[in-house]
This record gives C-alpha cells, structure tokens and sequence, in this order.
C-alpha cells in the first residue's frame, strides 16, 4: 500500500494514510482513459437537433399541376423538398449518443485515473475542512495555505458549508464519493481527498 501524508487545514502534517494498490497504484493506459472520458462526454450530447422532414410540413398533399402537357417538370405536392418551405432531405432528428462500455472497462478506467493522479504527485488527503459558516474567504484560505489550486475534492457526504463557500471560487469542484468519476479527475490538474472518503472509494470496488 501507498502511504500518503494526511495534511490538516494549516497544511501541516499530522498523520499518515494507506492507499490500496488495487485502486491507486496500477498501471495506467491512456487507451482506457480515452475510451472512458468519451463514453461520458457522449453521454452528456443532447442530441435535440431537428428539422421538418417532407411530411411532417403543413400543407396539402395534392398535386400542384398536371403530369403533362405544361412543358414544365413532373412535380409532386407543395411539401417537395426541392420547394421553398418544404421538407428537408435527410435532416437532424432527435436522438441519444449515449452509449456503455463494458462494466470493468469503466471500472478499470476509475482506477486508472486515481493512480494517474497518486504517480503524479497530484493526489493529497486533508483530514478535515472544518468550516462552521458559510464564507468564502474562509475557504479560499484554506486552499491558499495548502498552496492549490484547479481541484477536485471528494467528500464522503454532503457538507452544505463547503459546498457553498466554494461556489464562488474558479476551478474548483465538490463531489461526494458516489459522483467520482474519470473525467472530472483528469479535467483538474489537483485531486483532494476527505480522509474519511477514502474508505468510501473502497467499498465502492468492494475492497
């Protein structure tokens, strides 16, 4: 096991932490990264574009003109896409792009990143934020003596005075255990971990 420094809000040290290698010491495949955080962005597309197709245009289906003998070309209903206002040839309907990759795939991916972050010197662990008000300044304080910045910071539960003294600043980001995930960890260059989140990461890969 990884043993990782457990720092408190003064950035001073004040005990030590195991991470097991099974999550955050494996090899890392930027092919599994890759495939992963573009699965998840996929999922994200809205996919709400749409045009009006030949017959979803109002308008009457009946011939404008005879077949023959006007000299002009055979032509069909008013709704016609080669008409102005009529249809759209093979335009945009609405549709999902989401897609799954297999369950150890995003697994593995997950685990990837984690360790990514760790062989980085990226990853650090705060044994408490201990805010007892909303206040921003507080917070940002907090961040600065830790000397980070652009973070990510799993909590183990919801802490609504971390949540709301953090909103304000750019490039940093809460999410509870249950939400981690591959793109968020590699979208902030910095991961900051609750030292009590860390047994709710392993029990999320039955550790």
């Amino acid at each position: 096991m990884a043993a990782v420094d457990v720092l408190n809000k003064s950035g001073e040290k004040v005990s030590e932490t195991n991470l097991p290698d099974e999550i955050f010491s494996i090899s890392v495949k930027k092919s599994v990264l890759h495939d992963v955080v573009k699965m998840q962005l996929a999922g994200r597309r809205q996919g709400t574009a749409i045009v009006k197709g030949r017959s979803d245009v109002a308008g009457s289906t009946r011939k404008l003109y005879r077949q023959k003998g006007t000299g002009n070309a055979r032509s069909g209903d008013i709704k016609s896409p080669v008409r102005r206002g009529g249809g759209v040839i093979f335009g945009p309907s609405r549709r999902s792009y989401a897609y799954k990759l297999p369950k150890k795939v995003r697994v593995l991916g997950l685990k990837m990143a984690l360790s990514c972050k760790l062989a980085n010197n990226e990853l650090f662990v705060i044994d408490d934020f201990g805010l007892d008000r909303v206040k921003t300044k507080d917070f940002s304080l907090i961040i600065d003596t830790l000397n980070l910045k652009n973070i990510l910071i799993i909590a183990d539960e919801e802490d609504k005075n971390l949540q709301l003294s953090s909103r304000n600043i750019p490039k940093v980001k809460i999410l509870k255990t249950e939400g981690l995930n591959v793109y968020d960890i590699l979208k902030y260059k910095n991961l900051l971990i609750k030292e009590s989140s860390i047994k709710r990461i392993e029990e999320r890969f039955n550790i």
